[in-house]
């Protein structure tokens, strides 16, 4: 499936990117749940307003409550091996970060995010930050992250954004140029080493999207399907012939 822009004309006055990527979160959500995710994990989709939208993709793990039993039996979710990672970056502690908590206690406990970048993440300074050190606290704590950045009318690299609040790993940043692209971070720990393995994928108008992976706990990851998701996603919204 061709990626459209949803930020210029004509499309961007036939629809509304806050209803698309509303609707490309919620096909990303489905296909986890329905492929890919063990019994005790689920996927939603989560909108947030105020003052910018902001839609992520969240992957949880429900904390089995005591003495639940007489569970039915499950067929095993299907094993999924990423490709090797194009970088592997050092995971280091981030002064200052504000980190988020997530009690074990009666509710979910946070496993992965899917970021899909709004106009606001890229338009200023500030808004860049915010966004990158969100970004760093949920490697921080371990989380799996896949962001995807189709937004064409600001120009932005949130990846930088993110890599430059990580370390020294120059190495490891795109061509500032690169304003379209998609990259799935996965912490890990090697020997005494802790580091982020990275799959970095530019986009480009007209062209398809890959598969990336996302980390939901340890030594489980899980691919989401950009494509196929992107695809799903015009279709509910009538924007294929």
């Amino acid at each position: 499936m061709p990626l459209l822009d949803h930020f210029h004309p004509p499309l961007s006055i036939q629809r509304h990117w806050e209803s698309f990527h509303t609707t490309w979160a919620t096909a990303i959500a489905d296909a986890l749940n329905e492929e890919w995710l063990p019994e005790g994990y689920f996927a939603e989709e989560q909108l947030h307003p105020a003052a910018r939208v902001e839609i992520d993709v969240a992957t949880f793990e429900e904390i089995a409550s005591a003495g639940r039993a007489g569970g039915v039996a499950l067929v095993g979710p299907r094993m999924y091996t990423p490709s090797t990672p194009t970088w592997a970056i050092p995971n280091a502690v981030i002064e200052g970060i504000e980190l988020l908590v997530f009690s074990s206690e009666g509710g979910p406990t946070l496993v992965g995010a899917v970021e899909l970048v709004s106009p606001t993440n890229k338009d200023r300074p500030e808004s860049r930050r915010a966004f990158a050190v969100k970004c760093a606290s949920y490697l921080h704590q371990g989380i799996g992250l896949l962001i995807v950045d189709v937004v064409t009318s600001r120009s932005a690299n949130l990846h930088n954004e993110i890599v430059s609040r990580l370390g020294p790993a120059a190495e490891c940043q795109m061509s500032p140029a690169a304003d379209l692209y998609a990259a799935a971070y996965r912490p890990v720990r090697r020997g005494d080493r802790d580091e982020i393995d990275v799959w970095p994928q530019p986009l480009a108008i007209g062209k398809s999207l890959p598969e990336l992976p996302l980390l939901i706990g340890a030594g489980l990851v899980v691919p989401v399907n950009l494509d196929s998701t992107y695809a799903n996603a015009c279709r509910r919204r009538r924007l294929l012939p």
